[in-house]
């Protein structure tokens, strides 16, 4: 497992903290300035041949930032990973949260197990018994756009089968509920994936690991251990 635990420290955002797994690059979703300014000078500079495509693939960058942050997503992470052909998977992680404005955080989370066995039948989805509290699993396969733009004006977006797989938990000492999403376009390798997000969801937590640490712990909320200590779901 990657020695490496986010956490959303800007108020009013809950503190929680979870583990990425081998393969996963974090995403900043608030750069500093002067990094961001130094990306496009660096563009500026590139050859006329290739300034193009690099233009666009900041503009969509900065596209999927934004719309990160517009759907309170607190981290994100892309994964690669090799495939038996030679070439490699990609996926995309990210953990947001939902508040619950009063209501009590296990009767929302309820509430949005219910929501997609009715509206898209075809979802999977089962209760989850996780470390950190209770939650669900669904995963589906559906259409959506694909990266990109349109190859020649007026024609369509193009379209892609993804396999997505959701875990929405919540557990004591917080009144939001954290989802954890994984999405990926290797739909036959939905079963691998769904083991990598109940992975990544088994490393949530609502109780710093530096102070569980301190204590003999293994900073994970819920843990019933003996010996204050759990095996990693990644080894």
């Amino acid at each position: 497992m990657t020695a490496v635990f986010t956490e959303k420290a800007a108020t009013p955002q809950p503190a929680f903290w979870y583990g990425l797994p081998h393969g996963y690059l974090p995403l900043d979703l608030d750069p500093p300035l002067e990094q961001v300014m130094a990306l496009v000078e660096q563009i500026l500079a590139l050859p006329s041949a290739v300034r193009d495509r690099a233009e666009d693939v900041l503009r969509f960058y900065a596209g999927v930032l934004a719309l990160l942050n517009e759907r309170n997503v607190q981290g994100c992470a892309v994964g690669l990973h090799p495939d038996d052909g030679g070439g490699f998977t990609s996926s995309v992680l990210t953990v947001s949260t939902v508040t619950t404005d009063g209501v009590p955080a296990k009767v929302v989370l309820a509430r949005l197990a219910r929501a997609p066995a009715e509206q898209a039948p075809e979802r999977s989805i089962r209760p989850l018994e996780l470390p950190c509290g209770t939650g669900f699993v669904a995963a589906e396969t559906r259409r959506t756009v694909a990266p990109g733009r349109p190859r020649a004006e007026g024609e369509a977006l193009r379209e892609e089968t993804v396999w997505q797989g959701t875990v929405a938990a919540t557990g004591p000492g917080t009144s939001d509920i954290v989802v954890v999403q994984l999405v990926t376009s290797a739909t036959e390798l939905a079963d691998d994936y769904l083991d990598v997000l109940l992975g990544v969801a088994h490393t949530l937590s609502f109780i710093d690991p530096a102070r569980g640490k301190a204590s003999g712990g293994d900073g994970s909320a819920g843990s019933d251990s003996a010996d204050g200590s759990a095996p990693s779901p990644f080894g």
